[in-house]
């Protein structure tokens, strides 16, 4: 479709940026914090560890003052699970409760709303030595977790989201080291979507326990979403595209705002000796969400194309790069679309068909909590980092998210990765997101200084003009 005229921005959009507690905070086994899976995992080699990150934890203040100056309306965080309670379960720690109070009160000082991710890709180490997902008890483990931010954080925060990209969870834990596999398993495919049931079912239980404790409050889930293209015009690879999303985002957000599995995934599952077990409640539970609003990630598109079953699947996957599924799916490169340095691949105009898809499925309100380029940003001499291949990135994405709006799509807040400079799951500190450069390397902490990047300067005229002035 094209627009004579095209919409403007909601006036109360929420323009903002994102980050996630246990790559941007450091402070990570201090002030009471217990080890999360990813303090005690292996690091890719040549990466740093969590120890210091971009020291969010001692710098919060600075860095909110410097996302005020840039005319943030939201600051999408998360809370590691481990600072509020130490063990996963059982005693809180009160310093750990002051951080996110001191962290949410410094944003309400500067007109910012806290929207709060409650579970990004950290479960407590503890927690995974008793089974972490595998573990039906982790759907009360959360419950409680939830209950505690609720109770701590609830009279000051609106907006909240519940478990980040759930899907890549599932699809690639390994990569993103998450993933529990229990001594003596057997089926690792039925082990693995067992596991997302537990945290569909949690995370239903928290949707309703949000809106019972706090009236007027909203959550939502936070899924990686991107649309996946069929590589031709072939029935049969239609037929597989459709396979794609339904594995890849639908199984999410129809069980979020609907309660229920996906079809075409549980006849796959079925296929496999993979469907999960319910436990009682568990269909009563899964229907009691209510969503307000889809919170998601988007950085680009997938292709894929028919698979009979009896091609072997190769290659590598990561959060945004998709293999396939034997009998299901293959993937492979759109020759259409340009990649970034790190491999992914750039597809402005996906976005803008991925937020038609997801409207036209849902009807809900949709904020964007992911969105961004990840880069060898340079510090120069006089203390510049002119970044203008993110400025770009971002233009034309912000674009196609008018444009969305303009489809009459209802679009509620952009928030880009990331706010700051902080350690990426693969690449470590030199693969850098931020609007904010922080002077550290791989393994030399250096100042930790932060400095206002080129991107800095656009996005606070982007947001004061709120969306209508995209030049440089």
């Amino acid at each position: 479709m094209i627009h004579k005229q095209l919409k403007d921005f909601p006036k109360d959009f929420l323009w903002g940026a994102s980050t996630s507690a246990y790559q941007v905070e450091g402070a990570n086994l201090i002030d009471g914090k217990g080890p999360s899976c990813q303090d005690v995992k292996e690091i890719p080699e040549g990466t740093s560890d969590l120890t210091v990150c971009a020291d969010h934890y001692h710098h919060y203040a600075q860095d909110i003052a410097l996302m005020a100056e840039m005319g943030f309306k939201t600051y999408r965080f998360s809370i590691a699970w481990t600072r509020l309670i130490p063990e996963g379960t059982g005693a809180i720690n009160p310093l750990g409760v002051e951080f996110y109070n001191n962290l949410i009160n410094e944003c309400l000082k500067h007109n910012i709303e806290p929207l709060v991710t409650m579970f990004h890709f950290d479960m407590p180490a503890a927690l995974d030595n008793r089974g972490s997902w595998s573990n039906p008890e982790s759907v009360d483990w959360f419950v409680n977790f939830a209950k505690v931010m609720y109770e701590n954080f609830g009279d000051r925060v609106k907006y909240w989201l519940t478990i980040n990209e759930q899907n890549m969870l599932t699809l690639v834990g390994p990569v993103i080291g998450t993933l529990h596999v229990p001594d003596g398993c057997t089926n690792l495919m039925k082990e693995i979507y067992q596991q997302n049931h537990h945290m569909l079912v949690a995370q239903a239980k928290a949707m309703a326990l949000c809106h019972e404790m706090i009236p007027g409050a909203k959550i939502g889930p936070a899924p990686n979403i991107s649309l996946v293209y069929s590589a031709s015009c072939k029935p049969e690879d239609t037929l597989a595209a459709q396979n794609a999303n339904a594995l890849r985002s639908w199984l999410y957000l129809d069980m979020a705002v609907y309660g229920v599995y996906n079809n075409l995934v549980w006849s796959f599952l079925e296929e496999n000796d993979a469907c999960p077990t319910f436990a009682p409640g568990d269909e009563e539970a899964l229907k009691s969400g209510h969503p307000d609003f889809i919170g998601f990630n988007y950085y680009n598109t997938s292709t894929v194309k028919w698979t009979d079953g009896n091609t072997q699947l190769t290659g590598n996957q990561d959060q945004q790069t998709t293999r396939g599924e034997t009998g299901f799916f293959e993937g492979v490169d759109n020759p259409n679309l340009l990649k970034t340095e790190f491999g992914w691949e750039i597809d402005p105009m996906g976005f803008r068909a991925t937020v038609r898809e997801m409207y036209s499925r849902y009807r809900l309100p949709m904020i964007v909590t992911e969105n961004g380029l990840g880069a060898y940003d340079k510090l120069t001499e006089d203390g510049k980092v002119h970044d203008n291949y993110r400025i770009e990135y971002l233009r034309k994405h912000i674009e196609q998210v008018q444009l969305a709006i303009s489809d009459g799509c209802e679009m509620m807040g952009y928030c880009p990765w990331s706010a700051i400079d902080l350690i990426s799951t693969h690449e470590g500190m030199v693969k850098r997101y931020g609007f904010i450069f922080v002077d550290r390397e791989e393994f030399d902490l250096k100042t930790l200084k932060r400095y206002r990047k080129d991107s800095f300067y656009w996005y606070k005229k982007v947001i004061a003009t709120n969306g209508n002035d995209l030049t440089d």
